[in-house]
């Protein structure tokens, strides 16, 4: 049923993006993921060269399927991760915090599928006269950075603006939030909150503990006055953010109390001055899963879902 030419264009079964998370989108989780007929991201992020590289090739050991690599295109390695995925034949290319079109050529004369990131129409068409292949329609439902629109505005408007398949992102965690984006017109959709307590990644456990545990208000979001909006969950590195920007604290202060902060979540386990990334689906995720059982589930729920409507 979700056979779509999303899935033919990136030559997967299942048409699911695995989130680009930095500090937890990591070579074992993009190949167990694409192992499970969707598609793996590695993240890039701010992470040396040789980091991405080696992901890479982490998750060419543990998969023959293909998987993708996320560049945050204001990095500073951006570049320099943009001509190693053609040194390493990466099928798949997502994008975020910038424009791809200075990479376009090199990486179609590759043969890679270029993806990008968006939380707006006209950054929707941008995308594609900039020679995208598809686009991820992100709503401020998600975790990490987000734009303001929410997926059930977003998507469908970026459905009708574009001619190229476009992918459902943000608040999307079980088959009911797979059926919703396709309703609205998505040919396929991005997850990243729910693969936090795969048994394949390898943050720190508690930081999955601090997800299962999450209710529908445990998101907050942080750095609007910054021009960077995250959400997080609650914790005290949160609440301490926003008090300062209530207090119209300098942005060099607000940045120094994010520093670092996400590695110290996902790595080192802090749940108090870490941050702590994870979509407003937290409060629906109570159990732990392989990343096939994840994406077998959501989509026979999403299938069985259909077929009730159609019945009736």
């Amino acid at each position: 049923m979700f056979n779509t030419k999303f899935c033919e264009m990136i030559e997967i079964n299942y048409p699911i993006i695995q989130g680009a998370m930095a500090w937890i989108a990591d070579g074992i989780l993009a190949a167990a993921v694409s192992n499970a007929g969707g598609l793996g991201i590695i993240a890039s992020g701010n992470a040396p060269v040789e980091y991405v590289k080696e992901q890479i090739k982490k998750a060419k050991e543990l998969t023959d399927k293909p998987f993708g690599v996320n560049i945050m295109l204001l990095s500073d390695n951006a570049e320099s991760v943009a001509k190693l995925v053609c040194e390493e034949g990466v099928k798949v290319v997502t994008t975020g915090a910038g424009n791809p079109g200075k990479y376009m050529d090199m990486w179609k004369k590759h043969n890679i599928k270029v993806i990008p990131v968006v939380a707006s129409v006209a950054l929707a068409k941008r995308m594609e006269r900039a020679g995208a292949d598809a686009i991820i329609a992100e709503g401020c439902e998600a975790g990490g950075h987000i734009g303001e629109l929410t997926t059930m505005a977003l998507l469908p408007q970026v459905v009708d603006a574009v001619d190229i398949p476009v992918v459902g992102a943000g608040g999307i965690g079980d088959g009911r939030g797979v059926a919703a984006a396709f309703m609205l017109g998505a040919q396929g959709i991005q997850v990243g909150t729910r693969f936090l307590v795969a048994n394949e990644c390898t943050i720190h456990e508690n930081y999955k503990e601090k997800v299962l545990k999450s209710k529908d208000i445990d998101s907050v979001v942080t750095g609007r006055g910054t021009g960077h909006p995250v959400r997080v969950l609650r914790n005290q590195l949160s609440r301490k953010y926003q008090k300062l920007e209530k207090e119209n604290a300098p942005i060099e202060e607000l940045e120094k109390l994010g520093a670092g902060a996400l590695r110290k979540a996902a790595r080192e386990g802090d749940m108090i001055t870490g941050s702590v990334m994870a979509g407003q689906i937290a409060g629906l995720i109570n159990k732990k899963q392989s990343c096939k059982d994840i994406v077998e589930e959501m989509f026979n729920e999403a299938e069985t879902l259909v077929n009730k409507l159609g019945n009736k």
